[in-house]
C-alpha cells in the first residue's frame, strides 16, 4: 500500500529494536506495505560482511529492507550532529529512489532526520513522529542534562518544530496525550486534524506461551528453588529507575518470607543490587542476577511469583510505558508498582493486576506485599489484560495500520505546502511539555 521508511537510532541486534522495532514492521509489512529500516550501528564500520549478508537477508526474508550507518558516540553531541547530517543525506536519496510515501521516525533524532531530508527533496513523504517519550525532560529527569541547560533548551525548539511540522503522532500513554494532544482523546486527532496514536509498549503473546506450568516447574528445578517465593526484576538501574527502593522492598519481603528468593535479569553490572541485596538479609543462593537475551526471558518468568516495577515518578515518565509491565502480565505476574508512571496508575486500578505503592518506605512495602498475598491466583486476569491492552498484533499493529492508512489516504502535501519550521502554525502542545 505505500513505501515507508522506518529511522531508528539504534543498532539492529540491540534488545529494544528486536522487541520493540522489528516486530511492528512485521505487522506492517502483513497489511501489504513495503518497509524499509534504516538503523545506525555501533562500530558499523568493523561490522563483519558475513553478519551484514545473513541479517540482511535475514530481514528480506520478512518484507523488511535493511539499511544502516554507523553510531558515533565520543564526543556526545558532535557525534549525534554527525549522524543527524548522514542519516539525513542517506534518507533524502532514499526519497527519491525508493519513492517513499512514509517517513517514520522514532523519537526525535530520527525524526528531525526525516524532518530535514523531506526539506530538500522533490518528493514529499508524511512524516510521522513518534515521539514515545517526553525526550528532552528525560535526560533531565535522569541527571544526564542540567535542568534548561543549552542541550535541553536546543531538543525543545527541535521538539516544537516536528510538532509543527509532522503529519501524524504516535504516543506511548494517554496522559501524554492529554498533555500534548487534548482534543485527540475525543477526536483521535490533533486540531489541524492530523492523526494521534496511543500504542503502548506491547509484546508478541505468542513468544510468553511457553511461560506455563511446564516451563515453571522445569525452571525452577535447574535453579534449585523448589516452592520459594520468587520476586522478579526486568531492567537497567540507576537513573530514574529505582535501585535503593527496590532492594528495600525485597528486604521487607525477605523480612516477612525468608524463604523468598529474587530473580533479577538485567544487562547492568549484577555488583549494584548484589551488594544491595546482600546487605537486606540475601545470600547468594537466596537469588540470581544474571542477562538474559529477550528469547529465554518468557521461561525465566514462569518460575516467578511477582513482579516489581520501581520507577522515579518525574514529570517525564507520565509519558512512559514500561515494557517490563507488558511481559510480566503476559506471564501472569501480578505487578508491585508506585504511582505517577504512565498509565501504570490506570492499568494497575481498574484491572486489579497487582498494587501501587503510594510511598517509599518500610510500612508501604508491607502493605503493598500483604495485598498482593490478599489478591490470590491472578494468573489468568494478568494474561487477559495483557491480551486486551499490550497484544502485539490487535493493539500496536492494529492501531499503525490505522495511523499508517489515515496517512495514505489523506490529501497528499504539495511541493509549495512543505513545512518550513519557523512559519509553520500549529497549537503543538509544545509549551505543555516546557516546565
Amino acid at each position: 500500500m505505500a513505501n515507508s521508511l522506518y529511522i531508528c537510532y539504534f543498532g539492529l541486534r540491540e534488545p529494544l529494536v528486536q522487541t520493540q522495532v522489528l516486530p511492528y514492521l512485521r505487522e506492517l509489512v502483513k497489511d501489504k506495505h513495503r518497509m524499509i529500516l534504516l538503523t545506525f550501528e555501533p562500530n558499523g564500520a568493523e561490522l563483519e560482511k558475513a553478519d551484514i549478508s545473513k541479517l540482511t537477508k535475514e530481514l528480506s526474508e520478512q518484507g523488511i529492507k535493511w539499511v544502516s550507518l554507523p553510531y558515533h558516540k565520543r564526543f556526545s553531541a558532535i557525534a549525534t550532529a554527525w549522524d543527524i547530517l548522514r542519516g539525513t543525506l542517506l534518507i533524502r536519496r532514499l526519497i527519491e529512489e525508493e519513492e517513499l510515501d512514509i517517513l517514520h521516525g522514532r523519537i526525535h533524532v530520527p525524526t528531525l532526520m526525516g524532518a530535514l531530508a523531506r526539506l530538500f527533496s522533490r518528493r514529499t513523504p508524511k512524516l510521522i513522529f513518534d515521539i514515545r517519550g517526553f525526550f528532552p525532560e528525560e535526560y533531565t529527569d535522569a541527571g544526564v542534562w542540567p535542568v534548561d541547560g543549552w542541550l535541553f533548551r536546543v531538543a525543545k525548539r527541535v521538539e516544537r518544530w516536528l510538532l509543527e511540522g509532522s503529519d501524524g503522532f504516535v504516543v506511548l500513554t494517554e496522559k501524554a496525550r492529554d498533555i500534548l494532544f487534548p482534543e485527540a482523546a475525543f477526536t483521535g486527532a490533533d486540531v489541524q486534524g492530523r492523526p494521534v496514536e496511543v500504542i503502548p509498549c506491547c509484546v508478541d503473546l505468542d513468544r510468553f506461551a511457553s511461560a506455563n506450568a511446564d516451563s515453571r516447574s522445569e525452571m525452577r528445578s535447574s535453579l534449585g528453588i523448589g516452592d520459594r517465593l520468587v520476586a522478579t526484576y526486568i531492567g537497567a538501574f540507576g537513573g530514574w529507575y529505582l535501585t535503593e527502593e527496590m532492594a528495600d522492598l525485597l528486604g521487607v519481603l525477605k523480612a516477612q518470607r525468608p524463604d523468598s528468593f529474587a530473580m533479577i535479569l538485567t544487562q547492568s553490572r549484577p555488583e549494584v543490587i548484589r551488594t544491595l541485596l546482600k546487605s537486606r538479609g540475601y545470600t547468594d543462593s537466596d537469588m540470581l542476577i544474571d542477562r538474559v537475551s529477550p528469547a529465554d526471558i518468557p521461561k525465566y518468568l514462569s518460575a516467578a511469583d511477582l513482579a516489581i516495577s520501581l520507577i522515579k515518578p518525574c514529570f517525564s515518565k507520565q509519558s512512559s510505558s514500561p515494557t517490563k509491565n507488558a511481559e510480566y502480565l503476559a506471564c501472569g505476574l501480578p505487578i508491585i508498582a508506585n504511582r505517577g508512571i504512565g498509565d501504570v496508575d490506570k492499568l494497575i486500578t481498574d484491572s486489579g493486576v497487582g498494587v501501587l505503592v503510594g510511598s517509599f518506605n518500610r510500612e508501604a512495602y508491607m502493605d503493598a506485599i500483604e495485598r498482593i498475598k490478599e489478591l490470590g491466583d491472578i494468573k489468568e486476569r494478568c494474561r487477559d489484560t495483557a491480551r486486551r491492552e499490550f497484544d502485539l498484533r490487535n493493539v500496536g499493529g492494529h492501531r499503525y495500520r490505522r495511523l499508517y492508512d489515515s496517512l495514505i489516504a489523506a490529501e497528499p502535501i504539495r511541493e509549495e505546502e512543505k513545512p518550513t519550521g519557523a512559519t509553520a502554525t500549529s497549537r503543538s502542545g509544545a509549551a505543555r511539555v516546557s516546565r
